[in-house]
């Protein structure tokens, strides 16, 4: 199976999600914050309403046979409508559109793996030995379940659910034929990562890559740090890492990528050979932002969306009042860019803000010999700017060049794509004008669909022609 990504923009071919399981049901207020949720949700809702056009448009794309002329059948009341549900008896078992539950399903039916999984899981969540015995007891499919929704097959949570599963970009990476495994900075994911990595190094799918998986360890003597020492601990998420060409890519450190971590990344990279630029990005440390990817990426070659935030108007204060300058009110919005050669990683390069890297990116690495246009979150009107954003205005799937998919409650920002010559339509109406033939996926360009992102981690990509 084919593993490749060489930019952001290049023709989706593959790429993991995950579908929303039971455990998104039981985050409660008094927990949002500790599972890392923002709020609670309507599981039957985000299902039905998000995740099944999710799933339809993303195998139109990628997988047309396992849903063209389907629509219908799938839609009908009386059918199993969960055809993206892994335990459903019509789970579509796609092998571009990737399920991480039926991975791990396959690979728990292996006795060895199954029992050190069961081990660590139970370690890590502080379980009974007779649960650790329980667990074993249970079959592939049952055990997969409860290990992600955190709910036994007798209905009983036995330990927390990790809902951020959904959020498949975050557990990893695919730079160009390798795959980096994330690190979270947060308690709450750790069972993500370590399911993620036990499907990794075990699945058939990626028997080939197993020496090419990228892990991040700690220095030795890390567990000495005080707490005031975070930085200097390694912790990643795969929204701080961007793959812009096939010999550069963008490091984020955030809320949850450490200045540490982006050192090992670049390091590492230069020794594999892997890279020959590395751009470190060091955005403020604050909720609002999380990862790079949720205030800038990629729509083409030559167009980025961003949140003005970042732009250079703002570095240079001109859209400050006086007092704000006094003050320095916006002192926390800075962000820091140095970009490191392999040949000489001593002499970094750095930039003033956002949009000159992005710039620089167009022309020298994809040799762009025209302008670069940049579409703002909330057409950078605020308070629009600044509410979208949170929204994830600025956190777009690419499924092929110029043919994005976006959050549809985020109005001035597809507003601000319309006005930049973008067709916008909304996912209902596209998958039935591909159901009945009146479009053509090969014809498309410069077109924003309106649905959501950030629930996928892509594996492979078209390489773009430069």
């Amino acid at each position: 199976m084919k593993v490749s990504v060489t930019s952001e923009i290049g023709t989706l071919k593959r790429l993991l999600v995950h579908s929303p399981d039971s455990g998104l049901g039981k985050v409660v207020p008094s927990k949002a914050q500790d599972w890392l949720f923002e709020d609670i949700v309507h599981l039957d809702t985000i299902r039905k309403d998000e995740y099944d056009y999710y799933t339809k448009i993303l195998l139109y794309f990628l997988d047309p046979a396992k849903i063209k002329g389907r629509l219908k059948e799938i839609d009908q009341p009386t059918a199993d409508r969960h055809f993206y549900k892994p335990e459903s008896a019509s789970f579509h078992q796609s092998d571009k559109v990737i399920e991480l539950q039926w991975l791990l399903t396959e690979i728990l039916a292996n006795a060895d793996i199954k029992s050190k999984l069961v081990a660590s899981v139970c370690a890590i969540e502080s379980c009974t030995y007779q649960m650790q015995k329980d667990l074993m007891e249970y079959d592939p499919k049952e055990l997969a379940k409860t290990f992600i929704s955190g709910t036994s097959k007798e209905k009983s949570l036995i330990f927390a659910p990790i809902p951020n599963f959904i959020f498949t970009r975050d557990i990893g990476i695919t730079i160009k034929d390798h795959i980096l495994l994330n690190k979270p900075a947060k308690k709450a994911r750790t069972r993500e990562a370590l399911l993620a990595r036990y499907i990794f190094f075990n699945h058939p799918y990626f028997s080939e890559y197993t020496n090419k998986i990228i892990e991040l360890s700690d220095s030795s003597h890390h567990f000495l740090l005080p707490k005031e020492d975070d930085d200097r601990k390694i912790t990643l998420e795969g929204g701080d890492i961007m793959v812009v060409s096939d010999a550069h890519i963008l490091v984020g450190v955030s809320e949850r990528t450490s200045s540490e971590a982006a050192v090992k990344i670049t390091n590492t990279l230069f020794e594999l050979g892997l890279m020959e630029k590395v751009t470190i990005i060091k955005i403020p440390k604050k909720r609002d932002y999380m990862h790079i990817d949720t205030v800038f990426t990629q729509v083409k070659r030559d167009v980025w969306v961003l949140l003005g935030n970042f732009s250079k108007k703002a570095a240079k204060h001109e859209d400050e009042t006086a007092v704000e300058r006094i003050l320095e009110i916006k002192k926390e919005e800075k962000i820091k860019i140095l970009q490191f050669h392999r040949k000489s990683p001593e002499n970094p390069i750095s930039f003033d803000n956002l949009e000159d890297l992005l710039v620089d990116i167009s022309k020298n690495d994809l040799h762009c010999d025209h302008d670069v246009k940049f579409i703002y979150s909330g057409n950078n009107e605020f308070p629009y700017s600044v509410r979208e954003q949170w929204t994830d205005s600025c956190n777009l799937l690419a499924l092929k060049e110029g043919v994005v998919l976006g959050y549809d409650r985020n109005d001035k920002t597809t507003e601000a794509f319309k006005q930049a010559g973008f067709n916008i339509i909304g996912v209902k109406d596209l998958l039935q004008q591909l159901e009945n033939g009146t479009a053509n996926i090969e014809l498309m360009k410069d077109t924003f669909i309106l649905i959501f992102h950030c629930m996928s981690m892509p594996l492979w990509r078209e390489s773009i022609d430069l």
